[in-house]
């Protein structure tokens, strides 16, 4: 997909986020609104990673450890035909295989996620096997600001250094808040950048809700180098939705059907 068209494909699926959350009345409207721009930028430019190709072992890995904002996540995976969008519709109903965390019984989802602080771990596994097997593909990992609070993540921050994961992305949504607060009331993490700069990373900062910036930063990392990739995605919760935006109460909130319609009109514009 041309890079031009990404920003206008994010909001198809922020659509259809809203959508499936009001119908489920069930979900994480604020984080997966935060994401899309990131997810589409992935999905629909940078990997190597079809729904014919599923099984393909030299494949690009995606895992989301913010498995709370599985909604983008199924959204994405629907538009890039990994399974029906009629899947979306009765997400949460009992016969729908789409449950509140992603798990590989999903058609294009590699790991279980949802435990915070995992996922990274995860990641940095399979970029160390890819290196060690020869198999050539990239690990993107996307995880929470909040959920940097976690200190499994800072463990496997070494490991990726410590083995020279050059073929791992750890992309970090950086929105500033968490369930009912702010990062910085909560427990901060700053000042980030330079951590990760300690953490022997190479450190990079995007708009993170700009799928053609995303993109191209991607697509100028050098992935045959020793040292693994950290992007700071600067996001707003619920982006796109001007009454959601930066509130912490839309982090797991469900909209009435009439704010749901207005969220509609709005990402429409």
């Amino acid at each position: 997909m041309e890079k031009s068209h990404l920003n206008s494909k994010a909001n198809e699926i922020r659509r259809k986020v809203v959508k499936m959350i009001t119908h489920a009345k069930g979900g994480h409207l604020g984080a997966s609104l935060s994401e899309a721009d990131i997810l589409t930028a992935l999905f629909f430019n940078t990997m190597r990673f079809s729904p014919e190709g599923a099984e393909d072992p030299g494949r690009d890995r995606f895992v989301l450890s913010k498995g709370h904002a599985s909604e983008g996540l199924y959204a994405v995976l629907a538009e890039r035909g990994f399974f029906p969008s009629s899947w979306l519709d009765a997400y949460l109903s009992g016969d729908c295989p789409l449950s509140t965390h992603p798990t590989n019984k999903v058609p294009g989802i590699e790991v279980n996620t949802g435990a915070l602080g995992h996922g990274f771990s995860i990641a940095c596994g399979m970029a160390l096997g890819a290196k060690k097997s020869g198999g050539g593909f990239r690990v993107f990992v996307l995880t929470g600001d909040g959920e940097l609070q976690e200190g499994s993540n800072w463990e496997a921050a070494m490991a990726a250094a410590h083995f020279r994961l050059g073929n791992l992305v750890w992309i970090i949504d950086n929105n500033g808040l968490q369930l009912v607060s702010s990062i910085k009331d909560t427990l901060g993490i700053e000042p980030l950048e330079d951590k990760l700069l300690s953490f022997g990373f190479d450190v990079h900062q995007v708009n993170g809700n700009d799928s053609a910036a995303v993109a191209a930063l991607l697509d100028s990392l050098d992935y045959t180098g020793e040292k693994p990739h950290a992007i700071i995605a600067g996001t707003v919760k619920g982006k796109g939705v001007s009454f959601m935006e930066n509130i912490p109460e839309w982090h797991h909130r469900i909209p009435t059907e009439e704010e749901c319609e207005r969220a509609l009109k709005e990402l429409e514009e």
